[in-house]
């Protein structure tokens, strides 16, 4: 565990979105509340949660590949191996890697986090999105932001309803980060599977977990300013770098990387 960071005692009463995708991948620390929310979203929602992970971790090695060895992923999770430290450290092993989740229970399993190569380093901050100033603040002390840091923003912003202002927030993280930084960002959406959507909504509903699918047209302004790399803004098993992707799958999220100019 990070060292003076408090412990948090965690509310199995409630389920909380972090432990419903560690169900949806398959995990162990979850509770009957997660899982619950989980077995009633459509049998979709798993494989769904698969291909955001594999494109999370295909985006991580690719930027990784590009020199970018400095990563600051928010919304990490309950830890899956591979970790995204694992993935990125794997091709640049001085990479430094920061993760900031909200969940008591990834607090408690921040040593799995913080498991570096030698050469590299990481952090783990128990902090919310809605406070990014802070985070930005604690990353600090172990990323440089004179030079390119990564923000990833996987499978997050769609927990976010617009009165929180999801887009402000992710504007005020990526106004930190210098030129030549990325984002990666992949959000939920129902535009392939409009006959899952009540399901869906029902199911987070259930739990009260705020749910915020959008369309395509609502995911693009999170990159407004930013140069989006090939192939842009796509479905997940649709972003490939190397080759085009191997068949055609629907999503229900839509991913991409841009560049901080």
């Amino acid at each position: 565990m990070t060292a003076g960071v408090p412990s948090s005692p965690i509310d199995t009463s409630k389920p909380h979105p972090a432990r419903v995708y560690d169900w949806l991948l398959g995990g162990k620390d979850n509770y009957p509340v997660d899982q619950e929310v989980g077995e009633g979203l459509p049998a979709e929602a798993r494989a769904n949660a698969g291909r955001n992970r594999a494109f999370m971790h295909r985006a991580s090695a690719w930027l990784a590949g590009r020199g970018v060895d400095q990563f600051l992923d928010i919304g990490t999770g309950i830890p899956t191996e591979p970790n995204l430290h694992q993935v990125v450290q794997a091709v640049a092993p001085h990479a430094r890697v920061v993760y900031a989740d909200n969940d008591p229970i990834v607090l408690r399993h921040a040593e799995a986090l913080l498991v570096s190569c030698p050469e590299g380093r990481t952090d783990y901050i128990h902090a919310d999105v809605r406070e990014p100033l802070a985070i930005v603040e604690r990353a600090s002390r172990t990323l440089d932001f004179g030079r390119p840091v990564a923000l990833s923003l996987i499978a997050l912003m769609h927990f976010l309803p617009d009165d929180q202002d999801p887009y402000g927030i992710t504007r005020t993280l990526v106004d930190a980060l210098p030129p030549g930084s990325y984002l990666v960002l992949s959000h939920g959406t129902a535009d392939q599977h409009p006959e899952l959507r009540r399901e869906t909504e029902s199911a987070y509903k259930k739990g009260a977990i705020a749910l915020r699918m959008r369309t395509r047209a609502e995911v693009e302004p999170f990159f407004e300013g930013l140069e989006l790399v090939d192939p842009g803004l796509v479905t997940a098993p649709e972003w490939y770098q190397e080759q085009p992707a191997p068949v055609y799958e629907r999503s229900g999220f839509y991913v991409g990387v841009a560049r901080v100019p």
